[in-house]
């Protein structure tokens, strides 16, 4: 009888939106199961914005991989042929932009159960800012205009999500108060620059394109507030 296959979900602090290195993109397809991997972007969180999809497709056409997109907003494909081609991706790459309309959006097409599915079927699922959010069971958001918590994800992740850690003003006292005060659960937040691998729920490997950048667990503390502790990443280079 044939083992299960490994579930694989990676959280971005970066990638081909933001960073010219191309570091984290790398090590993200050197996750995947095979060695030229069929990878999809969604850009569902930005409304599919042409330039974002343009933007992936030019990143990913050079590298030994098999780049597609999927569009929502102007839907192309039936509900059997979507199916299909969420199971056929090795990689599932989610951009950034607004993470409860990406959540409703999903719902409503019945992306979510795909995105489940293929997900306890090997495919790797990673994404950056509402891409990271999404795979949470909850996450923490500017959905909703100012930082907020947001109670609500695929839960492939267990806890809650918190990406742009370093880079944002006020996401870090934000955030430690909405798990303090147990408005989301103890959870991950990603400074800008970090990759985090998680196989089967599990962290395995963390890593970070920018030396002082690092991933940080954040668990309910005293008084309402909540404790960080920052895990040791790994620094990429060229060659690695």
């Amino acid at each position: 009888m044939a083992a299960n296959p490994t579930r694989r979900l990676a959280l971005l602090g970066g990638g081909f939106s933001t960073d010219d290195d191309g570091l984290l993109d790398d090590w993200t397809l050197g996750h995947a199961r095979a060695p030229r991997p069929r990878v999809c972007f969604v850009p569902t969180a930005s409304g599919d914005a042409p330039a974002y999809i343009e933007r992936f497709l030019t990143a990913f056409e050079s590298r030994a991989c098999e780049p597609s997109f999927l569009p929502l907003f102007q839907r192309e494909l039936d509900d059997d042929a979507l199916r299909a081609f969420l199971l056929s991706q090795d990689v599932v790459y989610v951009g950034g932009g607004n993470t409860a309309n990406l959540l409703a959006v999903w719902r409503t097409h019945g992306v979510d159960r795909l995105l489940r599915e293929a997900y306890d079927g090997g495919t790797l699922m990673c994404g950056i800012s509402a891409g990271a959010n999404c795979w949470g069971e909850g996450s923490h958001t500017d959905s909703f205009g100012p930082l907020t918590f947001l109670p609500d994800g695929l839960g492939l992740l267990a806890g809650s999500v918190c990406p742009h850690y370093d880079s944002e003003p006020g996401r870090r006292p934000s955030y430690r108060k909405a798990v303090g005060t147990g408005m989301l659960p103890a959870g991950w937040a990603v400074d800008d620059g970090v990759g985090a691998l998680f196989e089967d729920g599990l962290l395995t490997e963390t890593v970070t394109r920018v030396p002082e950048a690092v991933l940080y667990r954040v668990e309910p503390g005293d008084g309402g507030d909540a404790g960080e502790r920052a895990l040791t990443c790994r620094l990429l280079s060229g060659t690695t």
